[in-house]
């Protein structure tokens, strides 16, 4: 049988409940007990007392003498004992009602009125106790030691307030907890019904949480992953109806180059066939292009990161681009200290620079320069390439790296995207510094070490 969220909350609440309420009834018994103990240990040691009393009395007459005896006896009973006094041949000299009605009636009544509404005495309730002068018997008694009504009451009352409190804050309890479970599953709840609905297709499923507990940051979290998938979704369909867009173009051109052919308005001449294999040409790139770029989306999930030597590394890639600045005249200018690391994939961050240089010296006048410098910051790798090229105007600096956004040097306006999407991937930022007529530098901050 599966119980609710909210029933497992509020079960173990009920039992701790229930466990606390139990040690309140198991501590009261423990005082009762305790108490009983003190108020028996001590009518012990006043029966003592009686019993040293009575035995000095009759050392003192060397018999017993029924006016002093009462004195005792009425002594004794103001104490909590009951007395039946014998001799030594076992001949009942006085009793404590023998004493008590020697007394005026409003003294007898003071008196006894810490035994009344007691049951009556019976045999059994009389215990012996022995009288010794210098070893040899003298006498017993026979003591009956009533409860004295102020410890009846005392149970009584205790019995009463545990009974009313365990009923009370069992009461509370129950309340509190079955709040506290409802408290607590709502919001779990509300994040079930916003998963599910996330599941069903609904991406604009949110959890409304301000708190900054553990629910709390589990619902800022949902948001977050509520916002990323809803981002990529709007991106995906972006990506689609862009890539559809790009795609028309040399769809229509072979298309209406084909029919013109095939209508005899056209030749089919190897001038016409060159430009039908032009347009399958960037119809292949553009395909290409949006391939890598879903790669480079989920490129996090298949990164093979490592300790990267970015001298190496840098000057390994001027010197592929070398050929290309020449016939472009220019200089590719490496600075980058020994024994500078950086965690990340060789290959992905080899893609990243070259798209950047690529980009770099298209833009270059001739007789330009590109300079790759590397420096670190704390635990951080800052990567700068710069160019003295044409540079970029600033309304076009907020869009570059967005997919598809074609700047005036042309291209399919994904290398960029494509960069970003890469270095997202290895937990780093990007950044792009340009003014118009004298170059453009990007930023590249990526993490030195591994972070467990």
């Amino acid at each position: 049988m599966s119980f609710s969220l909210q029933r497992k909350i509020l079960l173990p609440l009920l039992l701790v409940t229930l466990i606390a309420l139990s040690s309140g009834v198991l501590l009261r018994s423990f005082i009762i007990r305790d108490f009983k103990a003190f108020a028996e240990g001590r009518s012990i040691d006043r029966l003592y007392q009686v019993l040293a009393v009575l035995e000095g009395r009759f050392a003192e007459q060397n018999r017993w003498q029924k006016p002093v005896l009462a004195n005792d006896l009425i002594w004794a009973h103001q104490m909590g004992f009951e007395i039946r006094l014998y001799d030594h041949q076992g001949l009942l000299i006085i009793t404590t009602d023998q004493a008590l009605s020697g007394l005026p009636p409003l003294m007898r009544k003071r008196i006894s009125a810490s035994t009344e509404g007691l049951p009556e005495a019976g045999p059994e309730d009389y215990h012996p106790y022995p009288l010794f002068l210098q070893g040899q018997e003298i006498g017993h008694l026979e003591v009956r030691i009533p409860r004295p009504i102020k410890e009846e009451l005392f149970i009584r009352s205790s019995n009463l307030f545990l009974l009313y409190s365990t009923a009370g804050m069992g009461l509370l309890a129950v309340l509190l907890s079955v709040l506290l479970a409802r408290r607590l599953s709502r919001p779990l709840q509300r994040l079930t019904t916003a998963a599910e609905g996330i599941a069903s297709g609904d991406l604009g499923q949110r959890v409304p949480l301000n708190t900054n507990d553990e629910i709390g940051r589990l619902a800022t979290a949902f948001n977050t992953m509520a916002d990323s998938l809803e981002g990529h979704e709007r991106l995906r369909k972006q990506l689609v109806s862009n890539a559809a867009h790009e795609l028309r173009t040399p769809l229509m051109v072979i298309r209406g180059e084909l029919e013109g052919m095939l209508d005899g308005v056209l030749p089919s001449s190897p001038e016409a066939l060159q430009s039908l294999h032009q347009e399958t040409g960037r119809l292949t790139a553009i395909l290409d292009g949006v391939d890598e770029l879903s790669r480079a989306e989920a490129s996090f999930l298949s990164l093979q990161r490592e300790e990267v030597q970015l001298k190496l590394l840098c000057e390994g890639i001027a010197t592929r681009f070398g050929r290309l600045a020449e016939d472009k005249q220019a200089r590719i200018v490496v600075a980058c200290p020994d024994g500078l690391t950086v965690w990340a994939d060789p290959d992905r961050l080899s893609q990243i620079l070259i798209n950047l240089l690529t980009n770099a010296l298209k833009a270059l006048p001739d007789q330009g320069r590109v300079e790759l410098r590397a420096t670190e910051t704390g635990q951080t790798a800052v990567i700068e390439l710069s160019d003295n090229g044409h540079g970029i105007s600033p309304e076009l600096l907020p869009h570059i790296f967005e997919r598809f956004y074609k700047g005036a040097q042309g291209g399919l306006g994904l290398g960029l995207a494509i960069v970003r999407e890469l270095v997202a991937a290895h937990n780093g930022t990007i950044e792009v510094d340009s003014e118009p007529g004298r170059g453009t530098t990007f930023i590249l901050r990526l993490p030195k070490r591994h972070k467990e």
